[in-house]
């Protein structure tokens, strides 16, 4: 196997970058950080911080700290990371229950949270915060149906980091997809 090939493919989704002017980060100098800590075969897709690339397990688990000290060092802001390996990324796209239901999909998003909530947490959700919005927890993801989209939506990041104890990252659903295709390309 390749140096380039070595490794196993990972998706690091970085939160609050690129948007609305703030925590501006090019993605030539993402891929770059992801690089100097070791990854290969990096790949960035659209300007959000979606991240796809390859690490021996051991490194993956030290990359969020890594990439975010080095983006913290060299640009003055602190970015949270959510980790999927390609493998929980499939499950992700195999798993969403308002595919089942018939949603339409442009209302379609998904929450990865860093960590597995609680039961008591996840019962803590209010369901009826945001009608006609529907969630579902499977795990460390979050499903949402949001058909007023997610701009008016109060199912947040903000909500789900307070209710949850951890930290949350939103991606719609063509965004899930394309990320899946990368994973396995």
């Amino acid at each position: 196997m390749s140096a380039a090939k070595a490794g196993s493919v990972y998706l690091a989704l970085l939160r609050g970058i690129n948007v609305s002017g703030k925590n501006k980060l090019p993605m030539g100098d993402l891929i770059a950080i992801f690089q100097d800590a070791g990854c290969s075969d990096v790949r960035t897709y659209i300007q959000s911080g979606n991240t796809v690339f390859r690490a021996k397990d051991a490194l993956a688990l030290q990359i969020s700290a890594l990439v975010t000290e080095a983006i913290a060092k060299r640009f003055g802001y602190q970015v949270p990371i959510v980790l999927r390996s390609a493998g929980e990324l499939r499950k992700v796209a195999r798993n969403n229950p308002f595919l089942r239901d018939g949603a339409d999909v442009t209302a379609l998003h998904v929450a990865f949270l860093a960590d597995k909530p609680k039961a008591a947490q996840v019962a803590g959700l209010d369901s009826e915060r945001s009608p006609p919005d529907r969630l579902t927890v499977r795990g460390q993801e979050i499903y949402l149906c949001c058909p007023n989209g997610l701009g008016r939506s109060k199912l947040t990041n903000k909500y789900f980091d307070s209710k949850l104890d951890t930290t949350s990252t939103l991606r719609n659903w063509k965004t899930v997809l394309q990320l899946t295709q990368m994973v396995d390309g």
